[in-house]
């Protein structure tokens, strides 16, 4: 069994990887995912124990157990991930893998991949919710997948925070700033994403443009929000697995709740989209919402994809 440092390898793969990675795994298929979920606390200080279990038959199987801790102090990681991957054919195990940069990758390549099919080819300006862990992945991300964009802003509740994320990224041709004012820079934005830990909307409907995509990286439990029921209402909405994403996430779970949306108005999902069995942006006005829920599915993707970076299945 190799013991994988993915930390270690943030050298070895290109975003874009990643992201074609996901793509043709999707297309393949995957056949049980589950997900078990323990809390301390509530709020967005609560810390949380995720374990999530995904098989492929006759390929791969395995499991990751993710810890998240908002409160933890730099340079201690907010989440932290072990993956456990063994052989679908007889139940052997092929890796260990460690390391913040597992999940952080994983979740930015997901939303990175659903981007690809739901933003504008032609957008110029992205606008970052949140400025902890998953910021500069999913910047860096959206850039690699939209290489168009030109501007960054980054709004974050703590000021400071979000000026250090804009003076630390390096993005070739990306011009990156610090907003104080989140609808101002949302009105101008044709990329927003979201990841917060956020339990009340932060997004508001009524501030998105014709044209925009909405990333929702957030709001993994059902008392989570990071946008408003007039956004959902406005937009076209996809999610990374219907069965996964539509009954764990509160910009979801909500709004269906309340008789807004049903399940079965959700446009489609990554499988549907990989396959082509369902399409994705349909005009340059549309605005499109991607729910970005994670899973089990994902995590096998990405420990497969690691594993045979790091020299497994010769």
């Amino acid at each position: 069994m190799r013991l994988i440092d993915v930390d270690a390898m943030r050298e070895a793969f290109a975003d874009r990887d990643l992201v074609e990675a996901l793509r043709r795994f999707h297309r393949a298929g995957i056949d049980t995912v589950e997900r078990s979920l323990i809390s301390e606390g509530a709020g967005p200080a609560a810390n949380h124990l995720l374990a999530l279990p995904a098989w492929r038959y006759g390929d791969v199987l395995g499991a990751k157990l993710v810890t998240v801790f908002p409160a933890n102090p730099p340079p201690v990681p907010t989440i932290q991930t072990v993956y456990i991957l063994f052989s679908g054919r007889d139940g052997t195990p092929l890796a260990a893998l460690s390391g913040a940069e597992f999940t952080l990758r994983k979740t930015a390549a997901d939303s990175a991949l659903g981007a690809d099919f739901l933003a504008r080819r032609d957008m110029g300006r992205m606008l970052m919710v949140g400025a902890g862990n998953q910021a500069p992945y999913h910047i860096r991300a959206h850039c690699a997948m939209r290489p168009g964009i030109r501007e960054v802003e980054v709004w974050n509740r703590t000021h400071e925070k979000a000026e250090r994320l804009a003076a630390s990224l390096a993005i070739a041709g990306v011009a990156a700033a610090a907003t104080r004012n989140l609808e101002a820079a949302a009105r101008r934005a044709e990329l927003i994403c979201c990841a917060t830990s956020a339990t009340l909307p932060l997004v508001q409907g009524a501030w998105l443009k014709p044209g925009t995509h909405l990333d929702l990286v957030g709001g993994f439990t059902p008392e989570m929000r990071e946008t408003d029921d007039a956004a959902i209402g406005r937009a076209r909405i996809f999610v990374d697995s219907r069965w996964f994403t539509v009954e764990h996430c509160g910009d979801l779970t909500q709004p269906i709740a309340a008789g807004l949306i049903a399940a079965e108005d959700i446009a489609g999902d990554l499988f549907e989209l990989c396959a082509g069995r369902r399409p994705g942006r349909q005009s340059a006005e549309e605005i499109t919402i991607f729910k970005n829920g994670g899973g089990g599915h994902l995590d096998l993707m990405t420990a497969r994809f690691l594993w045979e970076r790091a020299g497994g299945g010769g």
